[in-house]
């Protein structure tokens, strides 16, 4: 028998437990360990990430181990947009640089579902880079 996985707070959200989801996505990200990151996500979570279209946790954890190792000094932050029962939307802004040491900014949205154990089915992302100089930098 297979333990349920859960992951509190548990939707139908209010503004407390939505901005408290929010926050947990940000530290999470935050740590760039895709271990710990696709634990958040259901076993056949949907994601659409800029022009990528990745299909269950496992796609998701490769995924991010090949964002990380792209994108240096990661810093990232969010803020809940709206809410109703199991949906959010999250409007973000991270930081990077590259190999060549070239600062970015990356702008974007993103729609998230969740199931009944609070875990996220669905996660929908639109992002913009902006590059920038060093000294530009906000996070």
């Amino acid at each position: 028998m297979s333990k349920i996985e859960k992951k509190p707070p548990f939707p139908p959200f209010d503004l407390e437990s939505a901005r408290q989801k929010v926050q947990m996505a940000e530290d999470a990200w935050n740590t760039k360990d895709p271990e710990k990151v696709c634990l958040a996500y259901t076993v056949d979570t949907e994601w659409r990430n800029r022009s990528e279209f990745l299909r269950g946790r496992d796609e998701v954890k490769a995924f991010l181990y090949r964002k990380w190792q792209k994108e240096f000094d990661y810093k990232l932050k969010k803020e809940l947009w709206g809410f109703r029962e199991n949906r959010m939307a999250v409007q973000f802004e991270y930081e990077f640089r590259n190999s060549s040491g070239q600062w970015f900014r990356a702008y974007g949205n993103e729609l998230w579902e969740f199931d009944e154990n609070g875990l996220m089915r669905k996660r929908f992302a639109s992002i913009n880079d902006l590059a920038i100089d060093e000294s530009e930098r906000k996070l």
